[in-house]
């Protein structure tokens, strides 16, 4: 998050977080608390009902807008207009129970979307079945190359796969010049 704040050229508030649920909402209550001026947050919810009742009663306890703009989107749609619109990101996690080590590390495109939605899972992985990293897109001053990886199996309260980043850079971008 740290590297994608600055590819992206804004400041990033960090802050520790427990395991807990009830400890999670005080904290979560607390580090948001603790920025100054805020009027509403984004959230990323597709389709999670539990989660998006979650965040408008925080964000009501909090007294500050729950925005969430892809709330009952069509996941195969966002997926193309991400792309379409240049983003890239690349799988960072993937539950082992349904994917192999292969999957993670690869870069999120049409193909991958078209072989989710053959298998019955949801393009943008709303249910936890995998994770991405945004690397690049419009709004990145810099890209992020990832230059040294490696695969690990984490055997915890579920299997996942998880891409290790032992490396990485920032590729400044050249803007086009129109004529």
């Amino acid at each position: 998050m740290q590297l994608q704040a600055q590819a992206l050229g804004i400041p990033l508030v960090t802050h520790s977080m427990p395991d807990d649920m009830k400890e999670y909402e005080e904290e979560f209550k607390k580090a948001v608390s603790g920025i100054n001026g805020i009027s509403g947050m984004v959230f990323g919810d597709i389709y999670l009902d539990e989660h998006k009742e979650w965040v408008e009663r925080v964000c009501r306890d909090l007294g500050i807008a729950c925005i969430e703009p892809l709330w009952n989107e069509p996941t195969t749609a966002l997926m193309e207009e991400f792309s379409g619109k240049g983003f890239k990101a690349i799988v960072v996690s993937a539950k082992a129970d349904l994917f192999g080590s292969e999957f993670v590390g690869r870069i999120m495109d049409q193909a991958m979307v078209s072989e989710l939605c053959d298998r019955d899972i949801c393009p943008c992985g709303e249910n936890g079945e995998f994770h991405t990293l945004v690397i690049d897109g419009p709004l990145f001053k810099s890209a992020i190359e990832l230059t040294a990886t490696e695969t690990i199996l984490v055997d915890g309260f579920w299997k996942h796969w998880f891409l290790d980043i032992k490396d990485y850079r920032l590729l400044k971008k050249i803007k086009a010049a129109h004529g």
